[in-house]
């Protein structure tokens, strides 16, 4: 007798199904973040989307992991992961589509094709109430116009793999009409980045339920890697700004009154936008995009709310890679007590031992390419063997974030304005371990005031710059505050051009610290070039190990 035919209705996307959608999902987020990671504003390296995404999903895996094999069990623990990891904007929009899933799904009867449609349903909807001013063109376009094709596809009866093959097709043609939506994206010759890594979702889906291989890089968002142009993240789901409009992103969990939650966004749209607020039962997730970050946090608290984890990432440097948030973590206990101790930001294992051997007891990972938080400068400062604490951001983008800790410690901490690690470094020069924290604070910022810095990196993209026309792989100089000073077809090129226009008659030192990517040959051509053009300049060089920027100049 042959074998009944299982009608469609009688497929079931169940427990064991979801969580190795929800595995092969996070393993190809991985694989694609860094093309999803490639950002459209400036041509040096940065980008978040595809990152934060896979971190979030890292999150749910753990918890998944930790969880019941049951269905109530896994959607739980969909819901919480999602929740806690969410990261950046990109992340705290996935996270809500996967609870709207994880909700409608933790029932069996929603395990059928229609079961299934109507938590794609509900998971976009979920994602539009969660954004203050949604915007077409965006993730939410693509996660509804594929959910619109699984209710219809499975209203006729069909099953789950053309149910769910529907929603991806739809999806995709969403995806690729995303330009047409959005300005910012035509002009940049780009799809949404969020929606890009959404359809991977749907990719995964498709592999449990139906073998269906997962793409590859190369062919998910087509192309050739040099030819698929870069794929951008702002201003993702809201709005019409750019990432030169709103420079920081403000993130933090909120215990919050569930009936003071509207009050509170009404406020945070008074002073920023991409606001993104989920969660409930008193605990929220926040994400906001603004210009005023000490407004972005007073607001939570007026409210009578709790704040916590606050993360705040400046949006013109954000990263090409996975968010770094290593932190070396020094006890107090092997620390000499002093007056004054010093807390600083730096990327690269030759300047963290440079600064230790200057007297820095607390170093925090970051820099141009990496943002700390709030909390992990914090921790730092708390780590310290000593009540008065100076610190030393080394980026613009990171003094503001800086400027709240005197806020949050019994400690007393000034916050001396590096932009920069050769401005550290002529900081610490200076620095008196036994002196008071307003004294170091005001020799400090003398010598960092008489100081002029910067930077030589390789353009990822083709843009514009005062200095002539940039095309990708072209080696720049940039000075901060006046951008791109030196455009050059080599390293050395861009090196000393960026070195000639530093280095006026009256400097008397240059300071080169080499990052991972320098080359000797090089760095004996600056010394020469220093020797025979500003014969009076004295040259001090320091391996500094960071990464992408192959060069950092310091003139005083």
């Amino acid at each position: 007798m042959a074998a009944p035919v299982m009608s469609p209705e009688g497929e079931r996307f169940d427990a064991e199904r979801l969580r190795r959608t929800v595995v092969t999902f996070r393993d190809a987020v991985r694989e694609h973040a860094p093309r999803i990671n490639r950002l459209n504003v400036y041509p040096v390296p940065d980008g978040d989307t595809g990152t934060n995404m896979a971190r979030t999903l890292d999150a749910v895996v753990a918890e998944l992991d930790r969880a019941d094999p049951a269905i109530e069990s896994t959607c739980q623990a969909i819901s919480h992961g999602s929740l806690m990891g969410a990261r950046g904007n990109s992340g705290v929009i996935l996270s809500q589509i996967l609870r709207g899933l994880a909700g409608r799904l933790s029932s069996a009867a929603s395990h059928t094709a229609s079961g299934l449609a109507d938590a794609l349903s509900e998971a976009s909807s979920a994602a539009y109430k969660a954004v203050v001013k949604p915007i077409e063109g965006t993730i939410l376009t693509v996660v509804r116009e594929a959910s619109e094709a699984a209710k219809s596809t499975a209203a006729n009866g069909a099953g789950l793999s053309a149910v769910l093959r529907a929603a991806r097709d739809a999806g995709r043609s969403a995806l690729d009409r995303t330009p047409d939506m959005l300005p910012v994206l035509k002009d940049a010759g780009v799809v949404d980045a969020g929606g890009a890594g959404f359809l991977l979702l749907l990719d995964a889906a498709l592999n449990v339920v139906d073998g269906e291989p997962m793409p590859t890089p190369a062919d998910s968002i087509g192309g050739d890697s040099d030819d698929l142009p870069s794929m951008v993240s702002a201003p993702d789901v809201h709005g019409d700004l750019t990432v030169a409009d709103l420079r920081y992103e403000v993130m933090y969990f909120l215990h919050l009154d569930d009936d003071k939650i509207e009050s509170f966004k009404a406020d945070w749209a008074e002073i920023g936008d991409s606001i993104v607020v989920v969660g409930g039962d008193g605990l929220w997730n926040c994400h906001v995009h603004t210009n005023d970050i000490g407004a972005a946090i007073e607001v939570a608290i007026d409210l009578g709310g709790r704040p916590k984890q606050i993360r705040v990432t400046d949006l013109f440097e954000e990263v090409a890679e996975r968010h770094a948030e290593h932190e070396r973590r020094l006890g107090v206990s092997g620390l000499p007590a002093v007056i004054t101790a010093v807390v600083a930001v730096c990327s690269g294992s030759g300047l963290e031992e440079l600064f230790a051997q200057l007297g820095v007891q607390g170093i925090v990972t970051g820099g141009q390419i990496l943002n700390p938080s709030t909390a992990e400068l914090l921790g730092a400062v708390e780590r310290v063997n000593a009540h008065e604490v100076i610190v030393l951001p080394n980026n613009k983008n990171i003094i503001p974030v800086a400027e709240q800790l005197d806020a949050l410690t019994a400690k007393s901490v000034r916050v001396v304005p590096t932009r920069s690690m050769p401005e550290a470094l002529a900081a610490l020069v200076v620095y008196d371990p036994e002196a008071g924290v307003d004294d170091n604070s005001s020799s400090m910022s003398s010598a960092i005031d008489a100081m002029a810095t910067g930077e030589v990196t390789q353009a990822v993209r083709d843009s514009h710059s005062e200095a002539g026309p940039v095309t990708a792989g072209d080696w720049i100089g940039l000075v901060r505050g006046d951008g791109i000073v030196a455009v050059a077809g080599s390293l050395d090129g861009a090196a000393v051009a960026l070195l000639q226009h530093l280095v006026t008659d009256e400097r008397e030192i240059v300071t080169i610290i080499e990052g991972s990517d320098a080359i000797a040959s090089v760095t004996d051509s600056l010394r020469s070039w220093v020797a025979s053009e500003r014969p009076g300049v004295q040259v001090e060089c320091h391996r500094g190990g960071q990464p992408l920027y192959p060069y950092l100049f310091g003139v005083e």
